[in-house]
């Protein structure tokens, strides 16, 4: 299979090519050529079995011209052997109809474990096929860094330097990315908010001379094996509440909107989902888009939630590239109004959003409000954007139609503090993490300057 760019400027390119290179050399982001169907008997096989073969048979085709089909299953099988479920992900019911999808089982308590340990074992098969050394840059809101760096660490053929908001991120996220102790890892705490962290790493995927000299790669959901390692949980989940044979709806809490795009790629590929709901926290810029405002950059307003701290919402871009027919001059204009502010999304392209997604915001008392009453109700503790989810949800669903899986993002204790808010529960860390607030840190307070990044990341990869 190929994989082409949104901004159809860009060499076409293998899975594997796409997946090392990460943001296409024109800017756009890469999509398969063509996204491969499941016919209804195929979904339907998938019930009952082990998420690792669910991944197998959803991912393969996408996969199959770079690895082989036994290499394929053994980077699976490394992949999750890790996690703290034997489900991997577990579904658990909340009241009638409405069921929370348990992604946070992983070694950094968060959905991005799911994408980020199978892209570890992905590049790690391919640069040792290639005798190749690369270099990871990424920006995160708090979840993506730590599962990258866990995921990463150690490893021979790779640097990674993980880009974080300075005191934008929760103390548990920090000391996630800050504690390893692995000389290949660093994390770069930058004077200002996540989308000044997401656009320098992007300056310096298009700082070509940059980018060369110092092979870079991208783990950011900008990198289509992120988003396809997520499609599958949409499959394992639905499959497992009676699909294809009956239809199933989704709420994800988002910022980047790369996870709620897997569900949209699930839904291409033939599972039947009734409704793809966004959840948003106040920096709400993909609920007003979707709501017929437009696309426009506002101010970043620190939250109880603050994954979903974002403005500049990247995988929005592959959503566009569809909406708008695949017509990659339209995509490339719209991006250069998002630089100067914002933009209007056309009649039919909106239509076409419309049909594939729905919307909801929850404030701040909202989403405490919501922690609060789920204890109560079901025992269950969530996160500050699990809370999210459950509250959009709650308002999205619609009596007697498809039931609705509300993703839970994360683990409550990568939040104590909001979560203690609202219930008055102190969520421990698991055992394995207990020690974690007596960890040394190593960090790297930094501007948020393209030059002053380049030249720490040129001084600290090895000669």
């Amino acid at each position: 299979m190929k994989y082409i760019s949104t901004r159809g400027q860009a060499p076409e390119l293998t899975f594997e090519e796409a997946m090392l290179t990460g943001l296409a050399r024109d800017g756009g982001l890469y999509l398969p050529a063509e996204i491969p169907v499941m016919g209804q008997d195929e979904i339907a096989a998938l019930a009952g079995l082990p998420y690792e073969e669910i991944a197998f048979r959803v991912m393969w085709p996408y996969v199959s011209g770079s690895f082989g089909e036994d290499e394929f299953r053994g980077i699976i099988a490394r992949a999750y052997q890790g996690f703290g479920h034997a489900a991997r992900a577990p579904l658990k019911q909340l009241n009638e109809n409405h069921f929370l999808l348990e992604l946070f089982h992983g070694p950094t308590l968060a959905f991005k474990d799911f994408a980020m340990q199978l892209i570890g074992q992905l590049f790690q098969a391919a640069l040792a096929r290639r005798g190749e050394t690369v270099t990871i840059v990424g920006a995160t809101s708090g979840d993506t860094g730590s599962a990258a760096i866990e995921a990463f660490r150690g490893l021979d053929a790779v640097n990674v330097f993980i880009l974080f908001p300075h005191g934008r991120v929760s103390e548990v996220q920090r000391r996630q990315m800050t504690t390893p102790a692995d000389s290949n890892v660093h994390a770069l705490a930058v004077d200002g908010d996540f989308d000044d962290c997401q656009a320098r790493v992007k300056d310096m995927f298009n700082d070509f001379a940059f980018r060369d000299g110092v092979r870079l790669a991208g783990v950011n959901s900008i990198n289509f094996a992120r988003v396809l390692a997520q499609v599958v949980y949409y499959f394992s989940a639905a499959t497992s509440l009676g699909a294809p044979h009956r239809k199933v709806s989704f709420t994800v809490p988002t910022g980047n909107f790369g996870d709620i795009f897997a569900g949209y790629i699930a839904k291409r590929m033939g599972l039947p989902i009734e409704q793809l709901v966004v959840a948003t926290n106040q920096n709400d810029i993909l609920h007003r888009c979707l709501s017929g405002e437009g696309y426009f950059k506002g101010e970043t307003i620190p939250s109880i939630s603050p994954s979903m701290d974002i403005q500049v919402s990247s995988n929005f871009e592959r959503a566009l590239y569809y909406a708008y027919g695949q017509d990659g001059a339209a995509v490339s204009q719209l991006m250069d109004e998002l630089q100067q502010g914002g933009f209007h999304v056309s009649q039919g392209a909106m239509q076409a959003l419309r049909d594939s997604f729905t919307s909801g915001r929850a404030s701040e008392e909202e989403t405490l409000a919501t922690i609060k009453a789920t204890l109560a109700a079901s025992g269950e503790l969530l996160c500050p954007h699990s809370a999210v989810g459950v509250k959009v949800a709650e308002e999205a669903r619609r009596a007697d139609e498809a039931p609705m899986i509300t993703l839970a993002t994360a683990h409550p204790a990568k939040f104590p503090a909001a979560v203690e808010q609202a219930s008055g529960v102190f969520p421990p860390l698991p055992p394995r993490m207990s020690d974690l607030y007596e960890r040394p840190e190593r960090v790297t307070r930094i501007a948020n300057d393209l030059a002053a990044l380049q030249d720490h990341i040129r001084r600290h990869i090895p000669a």
